[in-house]
Protein backbone atom coordinates (compact mmCIF):
# COMPACT_ATOMS: atom_id res chain seq x y z
CA UNK A 1 0.00 0.00 0.00
CA UNK A 2 1.40 3.38 -1.00
CA UNK A 3 2.05 5.97 1.67
CA UNK A 4 1.67 9.63 0.89
CA UNK A 5 3.72 12.48 2.21
CA UNK A 6 0.75 14.79 2.64
CA UNK A 7 0.16 14.08 6.30
CA UNK A 8 0.88 17.67 7.19
CA UNK A 9 -1.96 18.88 9.38
CA UNK A 10 -4.53 21.32 8.04
CA UNK A 11 -3.49 23.72 10.82
CA UNK A 12 0.12 23.58 9.59
CA UNK A 13 -0.96 24.25 6.02
CA UNK A 14 -3.16 27.13 7.18
CA UNK A 15 -0.17 28.61 9.00
CA UNK A 16 1.99 28.11 5.88
CA UNK A 17 -0.56 29.89 3.68
CA UNK A 18 -0.71 32.81 6.10
CA UNK A 19 3.09 32.97 6.31
CA UNK A 20 3.24 33.22 2.51
CA UNK A 21 0.72 36.09 2.23
CA UNK A 22 1.41 38.09 5.39
CA UNK A 23 4.39 39.98 3.92
CA UNK A 24 2.78 41.05 0.65
CA UNK A 25 3.17 44.81 0.38
CA UNK A 26 0.18 47.07 -0.06
CA UNK A 27 0.23 48.60 -3.57
CA UNK A 28 -0.05 52.16 -2.21
CA UNK A 29 1.49 52.03 1.25
CA UNK A 30 4.81 50.79 2.63
CA UNK A 31 3.09 48.43 5.08
CA UNK A 32 2.35 44.77 4.54
CA UNK A 33 -1.17 43.41 4.16
CA UNK A 34 -0.88 41.90 7.64
CA UNK A 35 0.19 45.21 9.18
CA UNK A 36 -2.88 46.85 7.61
CA UNK A 37 -5.21 44.02 8.81
CA UNK A 38 -6.10 43.25 5.19
CA UNK A 39 -5.10 39.60 5.74
CA UNK A 40 -5.37 37.68 9.01
CA UNK A 41 -4.88 34.04 9.94
CA UNK A 42 -8.59 33.57 10.75
CA UNK A 43 -9.31 34.45 7.11
CA UNK A 44 -7.49 31.33 5.87
CA UNK A 45 -9.39 28.03 5.67
CA UNK A 46 -7.88 24.79 4.38
CA UNK A 47 -9.63 21.49 3.78
CA UNK A 48 -8.92 18.30 1.87
CA UNK A 49 -10.56 18.02 -1.52
CA UNK A 50 -12.68 14.87 -1.69
CA UNK A 51 -10.78 11.77 -2.90
CA UNK A 52 -7.63 13.78 -3.56
CA UNK A 53 -4.25 14.72 -2.16
CA UNK A 54 -5.07 18.33 -3.04
CA UNK A 55 -6.47 21.03 -0.80
CA UNK A 56 -9.18 23.65 -1.06
CA UNK A 57 -7.85 26.92 0.29
CA UNK A 58 -10.36 29.66 0.93
CA UNK A 59 -8.87 33.04 1.63
CA UNK A 60 -10.84 36.02 2.91
CA UNK A 61 -9.40 39.52 3.01
CA UNK A 62 -10.63 42.93 4.14
CA UNK A 63 -9.81 46.01 2.06
CA UNK A 64 -8.67 49.03 4.05
CA UNK A 65 -11.74 51.07 3.00
CA UNK A 66 -15.18 50.09 1.56
CA UNK A 67 -14.40 51.79 -1.77
CA UNK A 68 -10.78 50.59 -2.07
CA UNK A 69 -9.87 50.94 -5.74
CA UNK A 70 -7.02 48.47 -5.38
CA UNK A 71 -8.99 45.54 -3.92
CA UNK A 72 -8.81 43.67 -7.24
CA UNK A 73 -5.04 44.19 -7.39
CA UNK A 74 -4.67 42.97 -3.80
CA UNK A 75 -6.66 39.83 -4.68
CA UNK A 76 -4.42 39.31 -7.70
CA UNK A 77 -1.31 39.67 -5.54
CA UNK A 78 -2.65 37.11 -3.06
CA UNK A 79 -3.37 34.63 -5.85
CA UNK A 80 -0.02 35.10 -7.61
CA UNK A 81 1.99 34.81 -4.38
CA UNK A 82 0.26 31.56 -3.39
CA UNK A 83 0.56 30.10 -6.89
CA UNK A 84 4.28 30.83 -6.86
CA UNK A 85 5.14 29.81 -3.31
CA UNK A 86 2.68 27.20 -2.02
CA UNK A 87 4.12 23.71 -2.58
CA UNK A 88 0.84 21.85 -2.07
CA UNK A 89 -1.55 20.97 -4.88
CA UNK A 90 -4.54 23.19 -4.26
CA UNK A 91 -7.64 24.95 -5.49
CA UNK A 92 -7.74 28.55 -4.34
CA UNK A 93 -10.82 30.68 -3.75
CA UNK A 94 -10.29 34.29 -2.69
CA UNK A 95 -13.08 36.48 -1.36
CA UNK A 96 -13.50 39.92 0.13
CA UNK A 97 -14.98 39.72 3.63
CA UNK A 98 -18.72 40.17 3.35
CA UNK A 99 -19.87 43.73 3.95
CA UNK A 100 -16.43 45.33 3.72
CA UNK A 101 -16.41 46.57 0.11
CA UNK A 102 -19.04 48.25 -2.06
CA UNK A 103 -18.36 46.12 -5.16
CA UNK A 104 -17.20 42.89 -3.49
CA UNK A 105 -19.29 40.59 -5.71
CA UNK A 106 -17.75 41.92 -8.93
CA UNK A 107 -14.23 41.87 -7.50
CA UNK A 108 -14.69 38.31 -6.21
CA UNK A 109 -15.67 37.22 -9.73
CA UNK A 110 -12.60 38.90 -11.22
CA UNK A 111 -10.05 37.51 -8.78
CA UNK A 112 -11.40 33.96 -9.12
CA UNK A 113 -11.60 33.91 -12.94
CA UNK A 114 -8.58 32.08 -14.40
CA UNK A 115 -8.89 33.75 -17.79
CA UNK A 116 -9.01 37.24 -16.29
CA UNK A 117 -6.03 36.43 -14.05
CA UNK A 118 -4.00 35.15 -17.02
CA UNK A 119 -4.92 38.21 -19.10
CA UNK A 120 -4.00 40.58 -16.27
CA UNK A 121 -0.60 38.96 -15.83
CA UNK A 122 0.11 39.42 -19.56
CA UNK A 123 0.03 43.20 -19.02
CA UNK A 124 3.71 44.10 -18.38
CA UNK A 125 2.91 47.11 -16.18
CA UNK A 126 0.42 45.17 -14.05
CA UNK A 127 2.78 42.20 -13.80
CA UNK A 128 5.58 44.50 -12.63
CA UNK A 129 3.29 46.05 -9.99
CA UNK A 130 2.19 42.61 -8.74
CA UNK A 131 5.80 41.42 -8.66
CA UNK A 132 6.85 44.47 -6.63
CA UNK A 133 4.13 43.73 -4.06
CA UNK A 134 4.74 40.00 -3.71
CA UNK A 135 8.54 39.80 -3.81
CA UNK A 136 10.26 39.60 -0.47
CA UNK A 137 12.00 42.77 0.58
CA UNK A 138 15.74 42.06 0.55
CA UNK A 139 16.22 44.43 3.48
CA UNK A 140 13.88 42.58 5.83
Amino acid sequence: MATYHYEESLDDITASVFDIIRDIRDPEKPETLEELDVVYESGVRVEHLMNSTSYLITLEFTPTVPHCSLATLIGLCLRVKLLRDLPHKHKLDIFIKEGTHETADEINKQINDKERIAAAMENPNLKQLVDSCVEMNDDG
